[in-house]
C-alpha cells in the first residue's frame, strides 16, 4: 500500500498527461491534413477510401475522450483507498485528515475531465470536417459526371 502510496499521483496524471500528448497530436495532424487534402479531393476514387482517409486517428481521439474520465475515477478511488486504509492504520478519525484525503483523490477526476472534454470537442469538429469533405468530394464527382455527358 505504501508503493501505491508514493506513486498514484505519478501514474495516474502520468497515464492522463500521455492520453492528452496524443489526443493534441492527433488531433493537430488531423486539422493539418484536412486543410492540405480540401483542394486535393479529386485523387479519391470511391468513398470507401475516401473515408479510410479521413477518418484515421479519429477512433483514438475518441477512445481518449471516452475512457479518460475512467482513469480519473480510477485514481480517485485509490486514492479513497489509501485514506481509508491511513485511518484504520492510525486507529483514529480525524475529520481534517479524511477530507485532506479526498480532496486530493479527487483531483484525479478532475484532471480525467480536463482531458475528456477537449477530447470530445476535438473530435465532435473533426467529424464535422469529415462530413463536409465527403459532400466536397461528391459534389466534385457530380460536377465531373455533368461535364462528361454531352
Amino acid at each position: 500500500m505504501e508503493l501505491l502510496k508514493l506513486y498514484l499521483d505519478y501514474f495516474v496524471f502520468g497515464i492522463l498527461g500521455f492520453m492528452s500528448f496524443l489526443m493534441l497530436a492527433f488531433a493537430i495532424e488531423r486539422l493539418i491534413y484536412y486543410a492540405r487534402i480540401k483542394s486535393k479531393l479529386t485523387i479519391f476514387q470511391n468513398m470507401p477510401e475516401l473515408e479510410i482517409a479521413l477518418t484515421n486517428n479519429l477512433t483514438t481521439i475518441s477512445t481518449i475522450g471516452a475512457n479518460s474520465p475512467y482513469v480519473g475515477l480510477l485514481g480517485t478511488v485509490l486514492g479513497i483507498m489509501i485514506t481509508f486504509y491511513d485511518i484504520g492504520q492510525g486507529g483514529k478519525i480525524d475529520a481534517n485528515t479524511v477530507m485532506l484525503g479526498l480532496a486530493l483523490a479527487l483531483k484525479a477526476t478532475a484532471a480525467g475531465l480536463l482531458v475528456a472534454i477537449p477530447s470530445i470537442m476535438f473530435y465532435n469538429g473533426l467529424l464535422r470536417k469529415v462530413e463536409v469533405l465527403k459532400s466536397l468530394w461528391l459534389q466534385s464527382q457530380l460536377d465531373s459526371d455533368n461535364s462528361q455527358t454531352p
